[in-house]
């Protein structure tokens, strides 16, 4: 009697027994908490009269309303992250020297360990944080010459630049653009037309290349508007961010390989409902891309967000980690520009790099002067000098352990399950939002919101009313990404071709709760049960500048009858 009570003694406190009555944390159909809270910014109240005061002092513009006056903001996700703990104490190891702070070698090698080292990762930056490396160890970690990657180091980084800091991604892009635009018109003059086909354009990166005169393409999947089941959204995923590779070999072939400096894809997809682009797509575009000697570059915003999606959806590499996952992604990328406002964890910076003597170097410099070397005048210029490319000591070091505290899973699980619940939480009221969520907000199309009202057509600019009417009436600030920001009325029938009309909801990083999503998914089927009372608009000044949803004034017209 005495063994079998201590034998369910240990039972009990689970020692020994391999059958607990107790059900397992992650199959209790809620999230398991993996963070804590430990900073509160409190909301103001604000009435409908007061919104619709500043709505009409700032020309109903979602960019110029006063963020103070709202509930809950999904204007952008870029740079309106809360940071870590760690990335607070990385803020306070700054160094403001002008050359060379140590923030800026922790920010090399932290890239080197993101996008290169996979699971053998050196993590050199927590050093330098709890400043326990001796001095002969920080000689030997931080000047060690290293080349043939995206990002050399000691003398190579001197002798052949491809790596460069950046205040933020648009920043990145302009660098990219501007220095490409000039190589080509020194070896063809204006005789030649541009194009550049991608699986989708944000706004800024198309208004980069069209600044520089390039003709931007989007080549969207195929399966983008298929209907999905929300039933499945945590358990497949069919990866609609993808390039439409079939497509992309026509335009190759019918534009000619002479008329394409190179192949972007954005990962995830920003414009395409922020889905994401699948490890098999990025090989069938960087094959095609090699067939015709074509670099390949990506747009890596949202790239640890898009590794995550591999990890849950796709085939053999669910039981890869995070970094190995992304070291297989890079491989097949010739350069990248990276928002580090988005995947990096930061408010400010980014990053544009090139693999060093790679297909991009070699097809872009001339015998005059290093593509490296152009750049790094162009960004010494605009920016300031390459140690720091126009931020602050401080926002270079939480740069740098931005890039590990991306990486966790607990918060990459926890990021894109609250994506997805607000996603779930709009198609179970009923709400026509495309499905599966991507990693980074929720988008609603407008052409099936406003489905049936006839005066509702794109260039009524629907999406803008919804938004309007939405932060009026309960405080909540989204982002029309339709036939208003894509500027759809100043485009040919061709190009309006590649024109969506969404909106979206961008969830900020470690900042909302349940709540939040809550209330949103309530305040959002409010207004689609009075979508007939929304008004079309007009832009009343700004119709023909680039970039207008940023800057032009907008007003709603009477409904019609």
């Amino acid at each position: 009697q005495k063994d079998r009570t201590s034998a369910v003694m240990v039972n009990r406190v689970g020692f020994l027994s391999t059958e607990m009555p107790f059900a397992k944390a992650d199959t209790l159909n809620v999230s398991v908490p993996t963070a804590y809270q430990y900073v509160v910014r409190n909301t103001r109240d604000c009435t409908v009269e007061e919104r619709s005061r500043i709505l009409e002092k700032t020309e109903y513009n979602m960019f110029s309303f006063p963020s103070p006056m709202i509930t809950v903001d999904y204007l952008s996700d870029s740079g309106s992250s809360s940071m870590t703990d760690v990335q607070w104490c990385a803020l306070m190891r700054g160094d403001e020297a002008y050359g060379r702070n140590h923030g800026y070698y922790c920010f090399l090698d932290a890239a080197r360990d993101l996008f290169e080292r996979g699971d053998n990762q050196k993590r050199l930056v927590y050093k330098v944080l709890t400043d326990e490396a001796t001095t002969e160890e920080l000689i030997e970690e931080l000047l060690a010459p290293c080349e043939g990657g995206f990002v050399n180091g000691g003398v190579f980084q001197l002798e052949r630049p491809n790596f460069f800091i950046c205040p933020q991604g648009r920043c990145a892009e302009n660098l990219l653009y501007a220095s490409l635009r000039k190589v080509l018109m020194e070896r063809t003059g204006d005789k030649v037309k541009y194009l550049i086909p991608s699986n989708g354009f944000f706004d800024t990166t198309e208004g980069n290349a069209r600044n520089n005169l390039f003709q931007p393409m989007n080549l969207f999947a195929k399966n983008l508007y298929d209907p999905f089941p929300v039933e499945k959204i945590w358990t497949e995923n069919p990866f609609k961010g993808n390039m439409d590779t079939e497509r992309l070999e026509e335009v190759i072939k019918s534009h000619g390989v002479d008329t394409i400096p190179f192949v972007l894809l954005t990962i995830t997809n920003n414009t395409g409902a922020g889905q994401p682009v699948s490890l098999a797509n990025i090989k069938e575009v960087s094959a095609i891309c090699k067939k015709y000697d074509l670099p390949l570059i990506f747009d890596a915003c949202r790239c640890v967000e898009n590794a995550r999606f591999i990890q849950e959806f796709e085939e053999p590499y669910k039981q890869w980690s995070i970094p190995h996952i992304l070291q297989e992604c890079f491989k097949y990328a010739d350069a990248f520009t990276m928002s580090l406002k988005k995947d990096g964890l930061v408010n400010i910076g980014g990053i544009l790099a090139f693999r060093d003597q790679g297909l991009f170097s070699k097809k872009f410099s001339t015998e005059k002067l290093q593509i490296g070397t152009r750049i790094k005048e162009q960004q010494i210029l605009q920016y300031g000098n390459d140690s720091y490319g126009g931020l602050s000591g401080r926002d270079v070091m939480c740069c740098a352990v931005g890039m590990f505290e991306v990486q966790k899973e607990t918060y990459l699980k926890r990021r894109i399950d609250q994506v997805r619940r607000l996603a779930e939480g709009f198609a179970k009221e009923g709400l026509p939002v495309i499905l599966p969520s991507g990693g980074h907000a929720v988008y609603l199309d407008m052409d099936k919101f406003f489905e049936g009202i006839p005066y509702m057509t794109p260039l009524a600019f629907p999406g803008v009313g919804f938004c309007i009417e939405l932060l009026r009436h309960y405080g909540i600030r989204a982002c029309e990404l339709g036939p208003f920001a894509f500027e759809y009325d100043q485009k040919t029938k061709e190009e309006q071709k590649g024109v969506l009309n969404l909106v979206r909801f961008a969830v900020p990083r470690n900042q909302l709760n349940d709540s939040h999503i809550n209330y949103t998914v309530k305040a959002v089927k409010a207004v689609y049960d009075a979508r007939h009372e929304i008004a079309p608009v007009a832009v009343v000044r700004g119709a023909e500048l680039r970039l207008r949803h940023f800057q032009s004034g907008i007003a709603p017209l009477p409904i019609p009858k």
